[in-house]
C-alpha cells in the first residue's frame, strides 16, 4: 500500500512542541547591515505539501513577502498539521504563538456569518465563489473576525467542492439511505447528512481512512483533490459529483503581531496573501480534471447527477436553510444575495 499523506490532523504534535516552534516567532534577528529587526512568520494549515493551499504559499507568497521586505520578513510555512490540527494552529494564531494560519471555517461556532460559505447548494461554480466571496459579502462574513478572535482576515482561498465518496454507487435519493457517512462534526454538515437519509458519523480527518478500510464507515465527504491525497481512493469504489457544498479556507493574521508592522509590511503582506489566494483558486480548478483522471485510472466511477436527482437533493437539505433561518434573522436576505450575485 503506499504511503498516505493526509490534509487533515496530526495526531503526533504534542502542545510542548507547538510552544517550542512558537519561541522562534516574530522576534528574529537584525536584518544584516540594516538595524531593522527580522521578523518571522510563522504560517500554519493542515493541507498535504502538494495540495494547491501549501504550493501557493511556497511559490507565491513567501518568495513576494521575503522579496517585497528585503529580508525584514521571513515566511516560514508549516504544512500538514505540523503545529497542530485546525482547532489547535487557529487557537495559536489567536493568542499570537503562531503569526498566522489558513484555517476553514472552524470560527463559524462563535461567529455564525463564517459558516454561510458551507451551506448546502450556495454556490454554482467556481467563478460565483470569487464574485461572493471577494467582494462585500465576503467583508462582511469576516467583519466579526478581529473584533471577537483577535485575527485580521486576509483573503479567500479554496479548499474546493465537496462531493461524496462511497464503497457503492449512489445515483438516487434511495441510495443515501442507511448510508454511514463520515462528516466533520459541525451541525450544518451532520443536518445536510441526516437530511439525505444518510446514518451521520463525525470524526475527524485524520480517521477516516481507517473507518472506510474497516468499514466504519461506508462513504464521506469532501473535494477529489482530498480524496486523490488522501488516498481514500484505496479503499472507495465511487464518487457522485454532488457538489453539495463549498469549503472555503481564509488567510488570517494574528491582529497584534499585523498592526506591530510597518504600513509598508502590513501592505506587502495584504497584497502577497491576495496575489497567493487567487493562484490557489487557479491551481484547484487546473487541477480537478487531472484528480478526477487520476482517480478514474486507480478504479474509481464517477457518476455525474441529472438534473432531477441534483433538484432532489437540494429540496431534501431544506431542513438546514429552515434551522439556520430559524436562529439568525440575517441569514434569508443573505443567501438571497448570494444567490443573486
Amino acid at each position: 500500500m503506499k504511503k498516505r499523506k493526509f490534509y487533515g490532523f496530526a495526531t503526533s504534535v504534542t502542545l510542548a512542541g507547538v510552544l517550542l516552534l512558537s519561541g522562534c516567532g516574530s522576534e528574529g534577528e537584525k536584518t544584516s547591515g540594516s538595524g531593522i529587526e527580522k521578523k518571522t512568520i510563522k504560517v500554519a494549515h493542515y493541507f498535504a505539501e502538494d495540495h494547491p493551499q501549501n504550493i501557493a504559499l511556497k511559490e507565491k507568497f513567501k518568495k513576494q513577502v521575503e522579496k517585497e521586505s528585503n529580508g525584514e520578513l521571513e515566511v516560514q510555512i508549516y504544512a500538514n498539521s505540523t503545529l497542530g490540527a485546525e482547532k489547535e494552529f487557529y487557537d495559536g494564531v489567536r493568542n499570537g504563538t503562531i503569526e498566522m494560519g489558513i484555517p476553514g471555517l472552524i470560527m463559524q461556532a462563535d461567529i455564525p456569518k463564517m459558516g454561510v460559505p458551507e451551506w448546502p447548494f450556495l454556490f454554482r461554480d467556481f467563478e460565483h465563489v470569487k464574485s461572493v466571496l471577494n467582494g462585500p459579502i465576503g467583508e462582511e462574513l469576516t467583519e466579526d473576525l478581529n473584533p471577537k478572535h483577535g485575527v485580521t482576515p486576509l483573503a479567500w482561498s479554496a479548499n474546493g467542492f465537496r462531493m461524496f465518496s462511497s464503497n457503492r454507487t449512489i445515483e438516487s435519493m434511495d441510495d443515501f439511505d442507511g448510508l454511514r457517512l463520515r462528516m466533520p462534526n459541525i451541525p450544518n454538515y451532520i443536518k445536510l447528512g441526516e437530511s439525505l437519509g444518510t446514518n451521520v458519523s463525525p470524526l475527524p480527518i485524520s480517521e477516516v481512512f481507517t473507518a472506510l478500510e474497516q468499514k466504519v464507515v461506508d462513504a464521506q465527504d469532501n473535494p477529489i483533490a482530498t480524496l486523490r491525497s488522501s488516498g481514500w481512493n484505496e479503499v472507495q469504489s465511487d464518487v457522485l459529483e454532488s457538489k453539495h457544498m463549498f469549503s472555503p479556507n481564509i488567510y488570517i493574521i494574528n491582529s497584534k503581531f499585523f498592526n506591530g508592522l510597518t504600513k509598508e509590511q502590513q501592505k506587502i503582506i495584504e497584497t502577497a496573501a491576495r496575489e497567493a489566494a487567487a493562484y490557489e483558486f487557479e491551481l484547484l480548478e487546473q487541477s480537478y480534471e487531472d484528480d478526477k483522471k487520476f482517480l478514474q485510472d486507480n478504479g474509481i466511477k464517477f457518476t455525474t447527477p441529472d438534473d432531477r436527482f441534483t433538484q432532489e437533493m437540494v429540496k431534501a437539505s431544506q431542513p438546514v436553510y429552515d434551522e439556520v433561518f430559524a436562529e439568525n434573522d440575517w441569514a434569508k436576505e443573505l443567501v438571497g444575495k448570494i444567490k443573486a450575485e
